[in-house]
């Protein structure tokens, strides 16, 4: 049984009185950066900086992440309230030992410092990614279809994209003020839509895209989600390519154009020569 969720909303954007080069007076877009407290069964968990487009898949994918929540089922309902600036979870039957699972925390390098609970990194060891290979004319596609995508960045700036894709085809497009906020509301949105690496074929891979740079945070998180293969436009930090190496996941990053470096898991990408790119995207 799927949890109950609210569909709270609020505004993406907001504008503001600036001074240009000339001295001339203008306004501008800028998004939202709201604070939202998560409280697990009335106990006060995290609170996150976001800009508040999903609320309610960005905490059901932050609970997954942490592996403090297992499946949807244990949630029995996240009910987010602007006013007071809180999302109240109510859960099945507990979490076990979340005292003791949540007491170590780790400061990341996402936006708005975000934060793990220290038990994740434990874990890397344990996580196996499915099967799959990324055609290069299928990595052209998706960052084809990024350069098409209306987006808060384009009109306000200052946020990170995240996206889903199987194969070339767009599945959800996410907007945060963090990339680690979008990346957790994408996983409350597959577990909500009962969606995992088993719904792919090995050709058509789930493939997840990110404007920010590719941290150990980003690479743990899409293992999580069960997602082999990983694309920046952005480049990838020392310890991100370890625990890429570690897991056996593909990260793609400086991926603009036509143009990236592929740092790890180049076996997941199958290169075409450039006439038979070019034939297929006609």
């Amino acid at each position: 049984m799927l949890p109950r969720l609210t569909r709270a909303q609020a505004p993406l954007t907001q504008e503001v009185d600036v001074l240009d080069e000339h001295g001339q007076h203008q306004r501008v877009s800028i998004p939202a950066e709201r604070d939202l407290t998560i409280y697990v069964d009335k106990r006060e968990l995290v609170t996150l900086m976001t800009l508040g487009a999903h609320p309610e898949w960005l905490v059901l994918g932050y609970l997954r992440n942490q592996r403090l929540v297992h499946s949807p089922d244990e949630v029995e309902s996240v009910t987010v309230d602007w006013e007071v600036s809180s999302a109240a979870v109510r859960t099945r039957g507990g979490i076990a030992r979340i005292e003791e699972r949540t007491a170590r925390r780790i400061v990341t390098t996402g936006c708005g410092q975000g934060s793990v609970f220290g038990a994740l990194m434990d874990e890397v060891a344990s996580l196996r990614l499915p099967p799959a290979v990324l055609r290069q004319e299928a990595l052209y596609g998706i960052l084809e279809a990024i350069r098409h995508q209306e987006s808060t960045y384009k009109s306000a700036g200052s946020v990170h994209g995240c996206a889903l894709f199987r194969g070339s085809e767009l599945l959800l497009f996410v907007e945060d003020v963090g990339r680690h906020n979008a990346i957790d509301t994408i996983a409350g949105w597959m577990w909500l839509q009962g969606l995992s690496s088993h719904d792919a074929a090995e050709d058509e891979p789930l493939v997840f895209y990110t404007t920010g740079r590719l941290t150990s945070e980003m690479v743990i998180k899409s293992a999580q989600m069960g997602v082999a293969i990983v694309v920046s436009r952005s480049g990838m930090t020392q310890m991100g390519h370890q625990v890429a190496q570690q897991l056996g996941l593909c990260t793609v990053g400086r991926a603009l154009n036509r143009r990236f470096l592929c740092y790890t898991g180049a076996d997941r990408l199958l290169m075409q020569p450039p006439a038979a790119v070019a034939a297929a995207s006609t």
